[in-house]
């Protein structure tokens, strides 16, 4: 079931253009800095949630919510035209609120401010990393909800892909790899081990109940 292209990259591709424009107005960042830290930031969020939905109860959660958030009909460039052209968090995509800042606690759970670091360290946006990416994550978690309906998926089947992409960021390496698989080894042992996962959090949608 291996696409050829990763998630990330066919995100990337989509928002090439005036989305990376747009952003880097936004951040106060020249295009070609913006693009480097969005090439790094995809792969961060989406192996994240690869992470998350590594078990069955994460995969349910993350499921349950695309449909329930994330399916509201909006394509990408309307969604792209509300979050971009200064519409806050509010969703054109009737339905759930798109909250930057909520879909990241629920991604990266704890690790939340290591990750906006991380990026911010890697990629010289400073500060303005964890504002990326409270851009991004309504963006990923859109994406995703159109890949599951068009692909008609099952909670299952989109753990599987998200799970192959945290395996190819992490294969690849480049920015995006070492910044997730630095997130994901606590220890610094080298590997993840079932400390390393406790620590990360208990599941992606943790304290709803």
């Amino acid at each position: 079931m291996n696409s050829p292209t990763s998630l990330a990259s066919e995100l990337m591709a989509q928002l090439q253009g005036a989305p990376l424009q747009q952003m880097a107005q936004q951040l106060g960042t020249s295009t070609s800095q913006t693009e480097t830290a969005v090439s790094a930031a995809l792969p961060l969020l989406l192996g994240s949630l690869g992470r998350n939905a590594a078990q069955p109860q994460g995969a349910m959660d993350l499921f349950g919510a695309l449909q329930r958030n994330h399916s509201g009909g909006a394509d990408l460039g309307g969604l792209l035209g509300s979050l971009l052209g200064g519409g806050a968090s509010s969703s054109s995509a009737g339905g759930g609120q798109l909250d930057g800042a909520a879909i990241l606690g629920h991604i990266f759970g704890g690790n939340q401010q290591r990750a906006e670091a991380g990026l911010g360290q890697a990629t010289g946006l400073g500060a303005n990393a964890g504002q990326l990416l409270q851009m991004l994550a309504p963006i990923v978690m859109s994406f995703l909800a159109q890949r599951m309906n068009a692909g008609g998926m099952d909670a299952g089947s989109l753990g599987q892909v998200l799970n192959q992409e945290k395996e190819r960021a992490q294969q690849q390496g480049g920015l995006g790899g070492g910044l997730l698989g630095s997130l994901l080894d606590q220890d610094g042992d080298g590997q993840v081990g079932l400390s390393d996962l406790l620590k990360i959090g208990g599941g992606l949608l943790g304290g709803r109940r």
